[in-house]
């Protein structure tokens, strides 16, 4: 009994050694879904060659560059379907899901199997992952790769990263940086938050103040007191993109299959656009971009047929900007008391029969959804645009009662409030992103979200049912700048966060491992040496950094 005891444990490790034992002995970030370890190896040398057949010939090439930046010599790409012993080569299975992969790896070649270009991209940053990580991207006569299997695949379909550029503007080259970290983990979506209080960073051709009067302020709040500081800079900080710029920008991204998600707020956080435009206003009064972070002082008056017909209008071009199905439109941290002050709101909503400042929210929120329905494209917004009492500022429980219902169609961004709320959204049909600020967002330090804590989260919640778990579909990580003024800082709050991140929503939770993570991450660290960029100390990610929340 006890000898077959031992040989049953035996068998079960040998299972396992798929997917938890030999963990540290790959260092792919995020960790695949299954993968199996042989003894052998498969050499790379300038006589290899890369065979691809049209509609993956710009993921080759992609390879191609990568080998010959380590070997020192060119390798040959070759438009064939047929396997060669000691070649690489891309092979379709039509069965497998848009951002499926395999990857077989023997000492005969190198076969890397998906449907479509994302499965194929994929595979091949699982690839560059095998790569010895002593190479110094140098001359090399022959590179040896392991013998592998691999099938893989995400757990959940939004992988995403946020970067705040309205409070500062981090520039063209500083989003390409994010954008190859972002594909090298398989993270793939950008959610870019482009207006808000202090700053409008898009070219919108129809309102050029927009960009001349709304990306531009005379000073910032500073200090270390942060929100309650009375410290300002003394400095102008401005800037935006151009909409030739944004193309760019937009087709960089697609190169590397990230989706990019515009966030154009509405219809609070619009001071820097009211700024531009007074009439937008319902004080309808000149102001100046804000020099303080914080809550708006005034909000779109959405009673006046311009202000829906400007905000149309903006949107037209971003949509015409950037082809993701999905437009953000914020609709967080709204002030009602604007709405309440306002004679002309008050008397909207009693001719539309709305009781409440929620009710007018939901009925706001609803007719932008029916006009990006009527553009084929979907809504998304922060969890107040479903009417719930988040903030210390909503006066009174009446203001949030609500006769409206959110358009169905809706993705809610959950980022607040209590977990019951994400639970009773989900239950009425609704697609969440779950982005609890405690534990996603990257403008908090390492006390608040340590390595650990930010590694360990899980965007289902323990008491949602299962029959509901397909109704939240990934993850956001949140880059918010108020007090972010350097690419530095942005650096060491982003990095190594942003990998776990990536790895909770790539990973299934029961093949996770803390410390396999850690392991893994050093090859990660040692890229980012080379590409200079500055990421927190390992001591700094459990123990905490110097920065307030």
């Amino acid at each position: 009994m006890k000898t077959k005891f031992i040989v049953l444990i035996c068998l079960f490790q040998l299972m396992m050694s798929s997917n938890s034992s030999a963990q540290t002995d790959i260092n792919i970030i995020p960790q695949p879904q299954e993968f199996i370890i042989g003894k052998e190896v498969f050499t790379i040398n300038h006589k290899t060659e890369i065979l691809y057949f049209a509609e993956n010939k710009n993921e080759a090439i992609l390879l191609q560059e990568f080998i010959q930046n380590v070997l020192g010599s060119n390798i040959a790409t070759v438009n064939s379907t047929k396997q060669q012993l000691g070649s690489i080569i891309f092979k379709l299975n039509s069965e497998l899901k848009k951002e499926e992969y395999e990857l077989n790896v023997s000492k005969n070649g190198i076969q890397i199997i998906a449907s479509t270009n994302t499965g194929w991209f994929y595979g091949i940053q699982s690839l560059m992952q095998l790569f010895p990580d002593n190479l110094g991207f140098q001359d090399e006569a022959s590179i040896n790769i392991p013998e592998i299997k691999i099938k893989d695949a995400p757990r959940f379909i939004w992988r995403a990263f946020m970067l705040d550029e309205a409070r500062y503007f981090k520039g063209v080259q500083q989003v390409k940086m994010l954008l190859d970290e972002m594909a090298r983990l398989k993270t793939n979506v950008f959610h870019w938050h482009l207006t808000d209080d202090q700053g409008w960073r898009i070219e919108i051709k129809k309102y050029p103040l927009l960009t001349e009067i709304g990306s531009t302020r005379t000073s910032t709040q500073v200090g270390h007191l942060q929100w309650d500081s009375p410290i300002q800079s003394a400095e102008p900080h401005s800037g935006f993109y151009t909409q030739n710029e944004i193309k760019e920008i937009v087709k960089y991204a697609s190169e590397r299959h990230i989706t990019i998600v515009p966030e154009i707020e509405m219809p609070g956080h619009a001071m820097a656009a009211i700024a531009s435009y007074p009439w937008l206003g319902t004080n309808k009064k000149e102001i100046e971009v804000p020099i303080k972070f914080g809550v708006s002082e005034d909000v779109y008056d959405i009673s006046d047929p311009k202000v829906y017909q400007f905000l149309t209008d903006v949107l037209d071009e971003v949509m015409d900007l950037f082809p993701s199905k999905v437009i953000h439109i914020g609709g967080d941290e709204v002030k009602y008391t604007h709405w309440k002050n306002s004679e002309t709101v008050q008397a909207y909503m009693q001719e539309n029969k709305l009781a409440t400042p929620a009710d007018l929210q939901v009925f706001f929120t609803n007719r932008i959804s029916k006009y990006l329905e009527s553009k084929g494209r979907y809504m998304m917004g922060w969890n107040e645009i479903m009417g719930h009492k988040l903030h210390y500022f909503q006066e009174s429980e009446e203001d949030i009662e609500l006769g409206q219902e959110l358009a169905k169609g809706t993705i809610i961004h959950f980022w607040k409030g209590d977990l019951s709320l994400l639970i009773e959204a989900a239950s009425n049909g609704y697609e969440i992103v779950n982005s609890l600020h405690s534990n996603t967002y990257l403008d908090y330090d390492y006390k608040a979200i340590p390595l650990s804590k930010a590694y360990a989260y899980d965007p289902i919640p323990d008491d949602l049912d299962s029959k509901y778990h397909d109704k939240v579909i990934g993850l956001g990580c949140q880059m918010w700048g108020e007090w972010i003024p350097s690419n530095g800082e942005m650096h060491f709050l982003v990095f190594p966060r942003i990998a776990a991140y990536a790895e909770v929503g790539w990973t299934k939770k029961e093949y996770k491992n803390f410390e396999s993570f850690k392991l893994r991450l050093k090859r990660l660290q040692k890229h980012w040496d080379q590409q200079g960029i500055f990421y927190a100390p390992d001591s700094s990610t459990e123990n905490g950094s110097e920065r307030n929340n």
